[in-house]
């Protein structure tokens, strides 16, 4: 499987190229280039998976899974790439930065793919591990990018606070290889092997097994953003630069619930004759559910733009750690449709904003007006983006989010009218800001920018195609997908 190498060293490579290159015109061209060529690479992965099956070996493992997750990590990288080109040299060009900056820019953008996607490839838990401390280690240098004394507080924060829960992901970690020692011939040097510890997981202790799942869960549901876990991104989203923002929504909670599915699989599969077999699903269902009803609530409360669309991230990745919670095929599906519907509008809000943001100058809400007969290119998309990921019919996100309710009703429902009303209240919060951004009396000295919006309309494009149809290979890949997590398909 030479695509995995491909798609793992041509990010790698370029980081430290991209690192020492002084040009820096050329550098964001190749930054563009790049990450274009490695999303064709991971859909001639994808395709290779459809073709021959899974793949797995001590390192790797491709399966229905991860690789459409590989996909979408590369696609909505490779946009956001094509966005921050004209963005960040106009960043350059107001000194928010310098050329020092951007070149530690365009290598830690590289640096950052290759940890997500080193840790949706591999099939050893130690990797895993090391991977999205990577990956938190890059993006503290983008949060710290402007330099700016609230800029370096947020990375402080968020390397302090996430750097605290990997440590706790790397304690579930050792337990998981000391529970699987116990088992009778097993090979000490497969212990961290996640297949393998999947596949003997039904020999391993279950106290063991339950005392790591919490502390995973807190580890990797640190990087994921659950309440009360998840102080450090708002702060980070909204002091780091705008394509950190799209990327780091879009994609990186996605790879650290990915983490977590990965642990809650072992620990199903290691409980399912003991007294307690749904342990791991109640912890989700209850994580999940916190978060989305405090984000849902906090959006209400804020005045910066950016840091209002974190907490709708927090609000998102609540549902879907609620969903895979429940578990069943129906709920799963609903989860594994929801991560890729919200990192394509998310992305898209993200792009818009960074726009928003130059045209009005300000990150405050109060003080972004009328942005509709400022640029109706930004203002239109922004409206766009909010109503789909408020689940407004017809777009994706409304057909995942029915179908978590459906599944909700199906299991636990009792809990439904608990999402009505938070999807109500997150609803009325995001549109209570919404309208005077995009309709209201344009205030002084707020002028059109060059934007570049084409990345915003492919991803709204998609996600209202995806609202109206589901390809019928789409649908297949995820129905595989949820086979696989849950046993059982939904079709």
């Amino acid at each position: 499987m030479d695509y995995i190498h491909a798609t793992l060293l041509i990010p790698l490579l370029s980081a430290i190229v991209m690192a020492f290159m002084p040009n820096l015109r050329l550098s964001s061209w190749l930054n563009v280039t790049v990450s274009s060529a490695n999303f064709v690479v991971s859909a001639l992965l994808m395709l290779k998976v459809m073709e021959h099956g899974a793949f797995k070996n001590n390192w790797f493992q491709i399966d229905e899974f991860n690789v459409y997750l590989v996909v979408l990590t590369t696609f909505v990288a490779m946009t956001t790439s094509i966005f921050s080109r004209p963005y960040m040299e106009h960043v350059c060009h107001m000194g928010w930065t310098n050329k020092k900056g951007m070149r530690l820019y365009h290598s830690m953008y590289q640096l950052f793919q290759f940890t997500m996607l080193a840790a949706l490839t591999t099939n050893n838990l130690g990797v895993l591990w090391i991977s999205v401390e990577g990956a938190t280690l890059a993006t503290v240098l983008l949060v710290s990018l402007y330099r700016t004394p609230e800029a370096i507080e947020a990375a402080w924060k968020y390397f302090m606070l996430c750097g605290t829960g990997i440590a706790m992901a790397l304690f579930g970690t050792v337990l998981l290889y000391f529970a699987a020692q116990h088992i009778p011939g097993f090979d000490a040097e497969q212990g961290l092997t996640w297949s393998v510890l999947f596949e003997s997981s039904k020999q391993m202790h279950p106290v063991i097994i339950s005392i790591a799942f919490v502390f995973l869960l807190v580890g990797y549901g640190t990087k994921v953003g659950l309440v009360p876990l998840h102080n450090w991104l708002p702060d980070a989203h909204s002091e780091g630069p705008t394509p950190m923002s799209a990327v780091l929504s879009g994609l990186l909670l996605n790879v650290a619930l990915y983490a977590v599915i990965r642990m809650k699989m072992i620990v199903d599969n290691a409980l399912v004759s003991s007294n307690h077999p749904h342990l791991a699903g109640y912890m989700l269902m209850s994580f999940g559910l916190l978060s989305f009803v405090v984000a849902a609530f906090f959006l209400h409360r804020q005045r910066d733009i950016k840091r209002m669309f974190s907490y709708s991230s927090i609000e998102h990745m609540g549902l879907m750690t609620f969903a895979f919670g429940i578990g069943g095929p129906l709920a799963t599906f609903a989860g594994l449709f929801h991560m890729l519907v919200h990192s394509l509008t998310k992305s898209a809000i993200f792009v818009t904003v960074g726009h928003a943001t130059h045209i009005s100058g300000t990150q405050n809400i109060e003080k972004i007006r009328g942005l509709i007969r400022t640029q109706p290119s930004v203002g239109w998309p922004l409206l766009l983006g909010v109503a789909a990921i408020a689940g407004f019919p017809p777009f994706g996100i409304f057909t995942s989010e029915f179908l978590l309710l459906i599944a909700t009703m199906k299991s636990w429902p009792w809990l439904a009218p608990i999402l009505l009303i938070g999807l109500a209240i997150a609803f009325a919060g995001l549109f209570r800001f919404l309208h005077p951004m995009v309709y209201g009396e344009v205030p002084d000295g707020q002028q059109a920018v060059k934007a570049n919006m084409w990345p915003v309309i492919l991803h709204l494009i998609l996600v209202l195609w995806l609202g109206l149809y589901i390809p019928d290979t789409l649908a297949n890949w995820l129905n595989e997908a949820t086979r696989f997590i849950s046993g059982t398909s939904v079709l």
